[in-house]
């Protein structure tokens, strides 16, 4: 690869993690956004639809870091998608600080509501946008609300990003979604639970089928020293009154897939793979409700896991849907930072958060040997954090055998060929106004051109960043 094209991102990503996280020390503050890298003759040329810290609602992108459009209705919790025909679907408004979305809605181009859910549970209404001054309000104004948090999906498409083979309902078919439930379960700790809770729905609004986290603590693979930890130490916000002990942040279908069809039942498409962060969980769950196929939390108990090493807080894994480069394989962006129970140290006597590392990797495995199949990392003996997103963050395959990675913390999205040229770039100009500003992003996807036909295909330039050593702020005159 080009040296002059790789110091670039380097740089940029430095500087950002600086920015973004408390981990690392600032090196520099000024830093280049938008398509810092871009070549069309090596990239899979689509839009981007992407998440913004700015308040501003979900965006969408051209190759050159054009903004398209803007939806400030959208502007509640993640992830947000588009299909055919340009309808694009996500959650309205966040009810902080319980980080989840009133409703779930979808709206056709030109902004006309086309599909909503919000009748899971009446809670309190939100009391503030600002995740800092929100506060938990049991006597606030009852409201419908969705409870949707952190992933959702439309059937016809597993995972909801593009597969020539597989085309995702815009105007009918049930909807998985991942929700929260309060409760108190004293074989998982005496403390009020916010629980994950997947439920799924039909076009009108039906409950169809559901499944409480809670309920299958035991299937889970906790050691004892776990179950205790959870039980005795597992975090309370004071802010929503309840503990989020698993914290489920990906619930998907599995999809047509080559293992079902060689006869392997724990693969049925209609199977759902979930992830917990906090407890370093990637696992499938039957319609029957029980967890047939597992990873974690201990990667340690079996020689291939050992091998493949501890994932902790991952993000977004599913199989790498039918028609794709990789089908049937498990992409996964594995972050680092801290995570799971148990193992109680010196530096986690409660044996919460019990496993670090500063840094991240993608990587793909066969979900059945736990072999690695292709991995992105900074690798060992070098400056490994220049790779780290501890929170946050996704993968997708794209149809020429490239990556798209989204190292969300830092605000970085991010093509790679499958020999890991980095082809393009794009670092978020959207940032909060906190405090300290951030401009993660929780998910982005790529989408083909032809799903938003009410825009002309755009023109795509290269861009080639400059050498570091003679790139200059020119002063005032």
């Amino acid at each position: 690869m080009n040296k002059r094209r790789l110091v670039l991102p380097m740089l940029a990503l430095a500087v950002m993690i600086g920015f973004s996280s408390s981990v690392i020390n600032a090196v520099v503050s000024v830093y280049p956004t938008g398509t810092t890298i871009y070549q069309p003759d090596k990239t899979w040329n689509g839009y981007t639809l992407l998440d913004a810290a700015d308040g501003d609602g979900v965006t969408l992108i051209d190759m050159n870091g054009n903004i398209l459009r803007r939806w400030p209705e959208l502007a509640g919790m993640g992830p947000f998608r588009m299909y055919p025909g340009g309808y694009v679907m996500g959650g309205n408004v966040s009810r902080t600080p319980y980080q989840e979305s009133v409703a779930l809605i979808e709206y056709d181009w030109d902004g006309d509501e086309v599909w909503r859910f919000d009748r899971i549970d009446m809670v309190a209404a939100p009391t503030s946008n600002d995740e800092d001054e929100a506060e938990a309000d049991e006597s606030a104004p009852a409201v419908w609300a969705s409870r949707q948090h952190h992933d959702w999906q439309r059937e016809g498409n597993p995972v909801g990003y593009y597969s020539p083979e597989l085309t995702p309902n815009a105007t009918s078919g049930n909807t998985l979604i991942l929700g929260h439930k309060n409760l108190t379960n004293l074989d998982v700790s005496d403390k009020r639970l916010e629980d994950d809770y997947i439920y799924e729905v039909s076009w009108d609004g039906e409950i169809l089928w559901e499944w409480l986290a809670s309920d299958h603590i035991d299937e889970m693979g906790f050691s004892q020293d776990a179950r205790n930890a959870i039980y005795r130490s597992v975090g309370f916000n004071d802010a929503r009154q309840s503990a989020d002990w698993l914290h489920v942040n990906s619930a998907n279908y599995l999809g047509p897939n080559k293992w079902y069809d060689a006869g392997d039942e724990r693969f049925h498409p209609e199977h759902i793979m979930i992830s917990s962060r906090t407890a370093n969980i990637i696992a499938i769950i039957a319609r029957d409700g029980s967890i047939v196929w597992r990873m974690g939390p201990d990667y340690t108990e079996n020689e291939s896991l050992a091998e493949l090493g501890q994932i902790i807080g991952q993000h977004n894994p599913h199989i790498i849907p039918q028609g794709l480069p990789g089908a049937g394989n498990l992409l996964v962006f594995d972050n680092g930072g801290h995570g799971g129970y148990g193992n109680a140290n010196p530096a986690r006597p409660d044996g919460t958060n019990a496993m670090t590392r500063d840094s991240s990797r993608v990587l793909e495995i066969n979900p059945l040997t736990f072999e690695v199949v292709w991995e992105y990392s900074i690798g060992p003996g070098t400056e490994s954090f220049q790779f780290y997103s501890w929170y946050v963050s996704n993968a997708q395959r794209l149809p020429n055998g490239n990556t798209m990675i989204n190292e969300g913390m830092n605000g970085r999205i991010f093509e790679l060929t499958e020999e890991k040229e980095l082809v393009w770039e794009f670092v978020s100009p959207f940032f909060s106004d906190d405090a300290t500003p951030s401009h993660r992003v929780y998910r982005a996807y790529r989408l083909p051109y032809e799903w938003v036909p009410q825009l002309d295909a755009p023109r795509e330039r290269a861009v080639i960043p400059p050498a570091l050593g003679e790139f200059r702020i020119p002063a005032e005159p």
